[in-house]
């Protein structure tokens, strides 16, 4: 869930540890945290959440997007289609997109400003939604877009999360992914899920959260992009954390694992 306004952005920068004008370009953009392993209170935290499922109301602009993205884009049609979640400014997504021509790729972030920033110098922005070939980008708020495609049933072949705000310190673990009264949703929404981060700890406790929620063993490992070349990464973040020289970590969630946990899901 990322930072929406210039206090929260601050603060965000503030749990960054280097300093570019110092010169310590390998160490800007380092988590700094007073957590020294998974979180103590995850488990407490996923179990009541998947007891008891999360009731918040709809954002109303993100089911009006919603709404647009049915009408215009027709998930309903049959296409394979992805999801690139928190996408920041789309570059992710429109990389993804060419490399599954064959798939809608639909990216998603709360942040006009964000995706303005690719969205500046091309035409066919409308409103909330803009779309170039197999490339979708929508500007709507995450826990209910995921909410919302869960209850119509629509099933992504993959979800990538990339480089998700970390929320360093311990108090705010509610507030990552796999701490939120969500995360049970976005492992039932289903296909392959597949989470980067540079913060090995955030990588521990979506594996185990994951684990915990399914029953299945879930792992997190270290991460190159591949051909070990920045120019591939996937995402603005991943290209400057590889230059830099610091380690990546990824979770992969399998189909088959989150499809058990959607029949589970509908089950209750």
């Amino acid at each position: 869930m990322g930072c929406k306004n210039a206090r929260c952005r601050k603060s965000e920068s503030s749990e960054l540890t280097g300093s570019m004008a110092a010169g310590d370009s390998v160490n800007a953009g380092l988590v700094r945290t007073g957590q020294n392993g998974v979180h103590p209170r995850l488990g407490q935290y996923l179990r009541r959440h998947l007891d008891q499922p999360w009731s918040q109301p709809l954002h109303r602009p993100t089911i009006d997007t919603y709404r647009q993205l049915q009408d215009e884009c027709s998930l309903a049609g049959g296409r394979p289609f992805m999801l690139d979640s928190g996408c920041g400014t789309g570059q992710s997504t429109q990389q993804l997109a060419v490399q599954y021509p064959g798939h809608l790729v639909i990216g998603i972030d709360r942040s006009r400003v964000r995706l303005a920033k690719r969205l500046m110098n091309q035409d066919g922005m409308h409103q909330n939604l803009f779309r170039h070939e197999n490339c979708i980008l929508l500007r709507a708020e995450l826990s209910t877009f995921w909410r919302l495609l869960v209850r119509d049933s629509y099933i992504p072949s993959k979800q990538f999360l990339l480089y998700p705000n970390p929320w360093p310190k311990p108090g705010h673990l509610q507030r990552r992914w796999h701490g939120h009264p969500v995360f049970p949703c976005l492992l039932a929404l289903g296909g392959e899920i597949e989470m980067r981060c540079n913060w090995e700890i955030y990588a521990l406790e979506f594996a185990l959260a994951a684990s915990i929620a399914s029953g299945e063993p879930i792992t997190a490992r270290p991460y190159r992009p591949p051909g070990s070349q920045p120019r591939r990464s996937a995402s603005p973040f991943e290209h400057k954390y590889f230059e830099r020289g610091q380690p990546l970590f990824a979770v992969t969630v399998p189909r088959h694992v989150t499809a058990a946990f959607r029949r589970a899901w509908y089950k209750q």
